[in-house]
């Protein structure tokens, strides 16, 4: 943005400068010229300020569709008017429509480089579009202006996680806690951001402060049944997913309480909390490997006579490569029984 703005200035500094050098043969009529040049453009800017207020009139009074032709004459009219490009965005947004939100976000940020909102929501529309190595970009430009808002830092925070880079998400997870301790959500972002780093107990953490701020979500709910389970803690993860059984019953909280009850040695219930996630769920592979894998220590247990939990095993196996061949884990167990 700051490269394109500079040539722009350049330019008009190379025009301004090309004039003055002319000469003084022709100052008087360069000078009508300059005046009337001036009266056109002050003329175009008052049509296209007028088009924009109607606008957002037009949207107040629930017209949206009057309203975004509004706003886009302005842009025809001044196609350096950054309100326009901005009540036009976030008609879009509001539609659901982020392709066209991220167009007219883009050139408002374009047109308004130092402002922060145009790359706010511009970072907001490429983050909704998945373009997540953008949307940081943008969120950065924001912050670089406007260091501590709050839903910049946690929608930065929400990209790095969606990019894998962890370490870069902490930092700005934690600083949207700073800004507002009370945010539940800020709290679960925080928490995913530490458990993707390892960090589980302080994950734990944050999720019991979300859990006293919001809802209890299954989401919420199974981050800390994951956490729980990574520092050893299974008999509290199995407690707290049968809580999400209870209240949202689902094939992900079933193979996670499969995953609990395995670790706490109650391999029977483990396999049928696994065999009901299959019947919930026939593609939820993490499943098929939970029962492949309570199958083959039955097999293993019964020295190797249990043929028949062996070939179930199998199937489990098989079944569960189907539906995802990336597990070399599980393709290299299958090889060796």
């Amino acid at each position: 943005m700051t490269t394109h703005k500079l040539l722009v200035v350049l330019s008009l500094a190379t025009l301004t400068g090309g004039g003055l050098v002319a000469g003084m043969g022709g100052c008087r009529g360069a000078g009508r010229s300059g005046e009337s040049g001036t009266r056109t453009a002050r003329h175009s800017d008052t049509r296209a300020t007028e088009a924009a207020e109607l606008a957002g009139r037009l949207k107040n009074e629930g017209l949206v569709d009057q309203a975004l032709r509004e706003f886009e004459r302005a842009i025809e009219i001044n196609p350096t008017m950054t309100t326009a490009y901005m009540g036009a965005g976030d008609i879009y947004r509001e539609r659901g429509d982020f392709e066209g939100a991220e167009q007219h976000y883009g050139q408002a940020a374009r047109t308004a480089p130092n402002q922060f909102e145009p790359n706010y929501w511009h970072g907001h529309a490429l983050q909704m579009l998945n373009r997540i190595t953008e949307a940081v970009r943008a969120y950065l430009r924001a912050l670089a202006i406007r260091p501590d808002d709050f839903n910049a830092n946690l929608n930065l925070a929400t990209a790095y996680l969606q990019l894998g880079e962890d370490a870069q998400a902490v930092i700005y997870a934690e600083r949207a806690v700073r800004i507002d301790a009370s945010n539940g959500p800020a709290r679960v972002n925080l928490g995913a951001a530490y458990a993707n780093a390892g960090r589980h107990n302080e994950a734990i953490e944050q999720y019991e402060a979300a859990a006293e701020l919001m809802p209890l979500t299954p989401e919420l709910l199974l981050n800390l049944a994951e956490s729980l389970g990574k520092v050893g803690r299974h008999q509290e993860m199995a407690g707290t997913i049968r809580e999400v059984i209870r209240q949202h019953p689902s094939a992900m909280a079933q193979e996670r309480l499969g995953s609990a009850l395995f670790r706490l040695r109650e391999y029977d219930l483990s396999l049928e909390a696994f065999r009901t996630a299959t019947q919930m769920d026939e593609r939820h592979y993490p499943a098929w490997n939970g029962i492949g894998v309570c199958l083959l220590n039955r097999y293993l247990w019964s020295n190797k006579s249990d043929l028949n939990a062996l070939d179930s095993a199998r199937n489990a196996l098989r079944r569960s490569l189907q539906i995802e061949r990336n597990q070399p884990r599980i393709a290299e167990l299958l090889t060796r029984y």
